[in-house]
């Protein structure tokens, strides 16, 4: 079956399929899907969870071993594929096998980003959607992003006024992120159920000491100690690493666009909505900036944020701070502070 988000739940209710599919681009959904997944999954007894992350060297014989042997540890496993392309190549044929005579001790969960028409056509995700259960994860549009968070926020157990709403979306930009952050602090300074227009703006006004668009800024205009320190306040006040990961791609994304501008002296408006305006002080240092460096740098942060690859997150967002800043040199395998 084909599920959106909305829809699960219920069908967790009903009873757990042997396969499941979570494709989407959104990190935030596609870990809540996952999660509810997994919790009724332990529900029922799966205990054990193995995850195995796919790329091109993925040894997809030992993922068939790991299938067919019994577990040491549990009666039920849970069998966690990370498949960010979409696209299984090689262990297309094995997947679609799993799914369609899975092993009773064994519930396979794949998440995977946005599939595109041809893997959404093929036989693994046809053979999932049969057996076990496709959940396909729409984005928030700009249009219904005050409507997400007003459930959102009912979800919460307290009422989000329509103008409240508006105001946050406003704001986030499209970050579900940032609106979960959002709606979390704004939950913490509520005196009542309710929450109006007044309290968005007060919060606004009176937002956390270190805000992840400070810290990019910052880090834009050079001001390594600063960003550096920023960040570490980011970290002890528990902001998610990708809000914070993506205030960095923004800044970035803004200086590499506005690079491209010069380049091609042109002023047109509008091509750029998805990145930030850089500052007069960013812009000034935008030759000494390693902009290729810094994507392969931020795709590598991206990776390692939603655990696709090994490292760990504010180590990586440490790097990306300090290479926007200037304070770390890019080399062939990792950066060295400059002197």
């Amino acid at each position: 079956m084909r599920l959106n988000l909305e829809q699960l739940p219920a069908a967790l209710q009903r009873g757990l399929a042997a396969a499941y599919l979570v494709s989407g681009d959104e990190p935030l959904l596609a870990g809540e899907a996952a999660d509810a997944i997994r919790a009724a999954a332990r529900a029922k007894g799966f205990v054990e969870r193995r995850v195995f992350d796919v790329d091109r060297s993925f040894a997809w014989d030992d993922f068939r071993n790991e299938i067919q042997s019994p577990s040491l540890f549990s009666d039920r496993r849970i069998i966690e594929l990370r498949l960010p392309t979409g696209k299984p190549d090689k262990g297309a044929a094995l997947i679609a096998q799993i799914a369609a005579r899975p092993p009773p001790d064994v519930l396979l969960l794949l998440v995977a980003g946005k599939l595109d028409q041809k893997s959404a056509d093929s036989a693994w995700v046809k053979a999932i959607a049969e057996h076990g259960a496709w959940i396909v994860l729409r984005p928030v549009g700009a249009q219904e992003m005050p409507a997400w968070l007003r459930a959102r926020a009912r979800a919460a157990g307290f009422d989000l006024e329509a103008t409240a709403a508006q105001l946050i979306a406003d704001r986030v930009e499209g970050n579900l992120l940032a609106a979960k952050q959002e709606l979390a602090n704004l939950s913490l300074l509520a005196e009542g159920p309710s929450i109006g227009p007044e309290l968005v703006l007060a919060a606004v006004a009176d937002s956390a000491r270190y805000d992840v668009l400070q810290l990019a800024e910052a880090a834009a205009a050079g001001e390594a100690a600063r960003a550096l320190h920023i960040l570490d306040g980011l970290r002890s006040e528990g902001r998610e690493p990708a809000l914070v990961l993506w205030s960095l791609v923004r800044e970035v994304r803004g200086l590499w666009q506005a690079g491209e501008r010069r380049r091609l002296r042109t002023q047109e408006r509008g091509a750029w909505n998805q990145a930030s305006t850089p500052s007069p002080r960013a812009l000034e240092r935008l030759r000494q900036i390693p902009l290729p460096d810094l994507l392969v740098a931020a795709a590598r942060a991206d990776r390692v944020v939603k655990g696709l690859a090994p490292g760990d997150s504010w180590t990586e967002l440490a790097g990306l701070t300090a290479m926007l800043a200037g304070a770390l040199q890019p080399g062939p395998v990792s950066g060295r502070v400059a002197g």
